[in-house]
């Protein structure tokens, strides 16, 4: 564990914890919650939305009281900060670079092969050829 991790385990106030069944409460509805938050966000991933922000919004909430999502969370962290390092990195932005430059070239091509051919008219509205 990095020193700037806070310990594992739960973060309910200390006089929840100290009674059983108002704590299982508490984590009851802290799970209820967090599931709502985590299925908005599975719900708005194919509609407009933030849809994997609410999901680790959703995480983030469970994380506040059980040690499985924390560790999901510290994991997804780590992998996230790994991967902003490697994007950084020189040769990688300028290959990046060079692919979309290359994609950009190619459907540049194709839309203009696309108006010479057909004009601005629409696919569905081409009727010979």
């Amino acid at each position: 564990m990095a020193k700037d991790e806070a310990p594992l385990g739960s973060r309910a106030p200390e006089f929840i914890k100290a009674r059983r069944m108002l704590h299982l409460s508490w984590q009851v509805v802290i799970f209820i919650v967090g599931l709502a938050v985590v299925v908005a966000g599975v719900i708005m991933l194919p509609l407009p939305g933030p849809g994997w922000v609410v999901i680790f919004g959703g995480m983030a909430i469970w994380a506040t009281e059980f040690v499985w999502a924390q560790l999901v969370l510290r994991w997804t962290k780590r992998k996230v900060t790994e991967a902003t390092q490697r994007a950084l990195d020189p040769r990688v932005r300028r290959r990046n670079i060079i692919l979309t430059t290359i994609g950009l070239v190619i459907v540049a091509a194709l839309v203009g092969f696309y108006v010479w051919k057909f004009g601005f008219e629409m696919p569905w509205n081409i009727k010979d050829q």
